[in-house]
């Protein structure tokens, strides 16, 4: 009795129907919490800042999934408590007047205040939203263990997408006044003035940055999964990175080099104009300098002219 060999075709059939079997299978044991993987913002707002209330509910979901992804929730967690200050309120009174927003990531709130025109990190309203956001998830990735400010801050910055022109600017400047600060110092200069705070979110945004470049797209959300674990932020840090924080602190400043400080200052618009004021006054004080000398040229030649012609003269004669 012959045997037939089954046909191919068919055999490929039955094993794409299992497969498709098996995944559905999968997606439907997810638990609830895997499906929900995105924030719920509950926004809460009086009525002249309902346009800004409606503008954090239209929130693009991707850009809240990227947030999420960043720092390697499966799950977003509870709901994010969303505060929008008016301008008088007792809180809006009692926060430093450049601060659009602030959050407690532990408990799970941001509070944000419209009215007030964003400064640096921000760009936009959007901005300050999706940065505090970040924090209130980063605290939630690192089971709420301390997280040194300026890894948050950095996070934040990198996470929302916000990187700018206003960042290079800011780090270029943070570069030539103060080009390898310790962590210490970094951490420092969050509690110092307006200028100095501006610096440290950039040399924050750019160190977390590089780490991201460098180091692969989850390497910030393994620093937060180990911490969730039990580890120490360094500890953590140093089983992710390879190193200790500080010294890849100290390799990412090495990294500005002369081109991350000296192009973007040699090549601005500012230079530009100062260099070619400098480079007309140079080419006038020479053309000034030559004009004098061929004027004490003449005049010594007409001196000497004079002089002969005197001698010539008829005695007596006045000129």
């Amino acid at each position: 009795m012959s045997v037939r060999s089954p046909n191919p075709r068919a055999v490929v059939r039955v094993l794409t129907a299992l497969l498709a079997s098996l995944v559905s299978l999968s997606v439907a044991a997810q638990p609830p919490e895997m499906e929900a993987s995105l924030p719920e913002l509950i926004v809460t707002a009086p009525p002249e800042l309902s346009t800004a209330a409606e503008q954090i509910r239209r929130l693009d979901p991707r850009t809240l999934r990227r947030l999420v992804d960043f720092v390697g929730l499966a799950a977003a967690g509870p709901p994010i408590q969303v505060r929008l200050e008016p301008r008088g309120s007792e809180t809006d009174l009692s926060t430093p007047s450049w601060v659009a927003g602030y959050a407690y990531g532990s408990l799970g709130t941001v509070v944000l205040f419209p009215d007030r025109t964003p400064s640096y990190p921000y760009g936009s309203f959007e901005e300050v939203v999706l940065h505090e956001i970040a924090h209130v998830l980063a605290a939630r990735a690192a089971g709420f263990q301390a997280v040194p400010r300026w890894f948050n801050e950095g996070l934040a910055i990198v996470g929302a997408g916000t990187w700018s022109l206003d960042d290079q600017s800011w780090l270029t400047l943070a570069a030539v006044l103060d080009p390898q600060p310790t962590l210490t110092e970094l951490e420092t200069m969050f509690r110092g003035s307006r200028r100095q705070t501006a610096r440290a979110y950039a040399l924050s945004g750019a160190f977390v940055r590089d780490l991201h470049r460098r180091k692969g797209p989850e390497a910030i959300a393994d620093v937060l999964a180990r911490q969730a674990l039990g580890l120490s932020f360094d500890e953590a840090f140093r089983r992710t990175i390879g190193t200790d924080p500080d010294t890849a602190a100290a390799v990412s400043w090495r990294r500005y080099s002369f081109w991350h400080r000296w192009v973007p200052i040699v090549t601005s618009s500012l230079t530009l104009w100062v260099g070619i004021t400098l480079l007309a006054l140079w080419a006038g004080v020479r053309k000034k300098r030559r004009r004098t000398a061929l004027e004490e040229k003449w005049e010594a030649e007409e001196e000497a002219a004079t002089a002969q012609a005197e001698q010539e003269a008829p005695g007596g004669w006045i000129h």
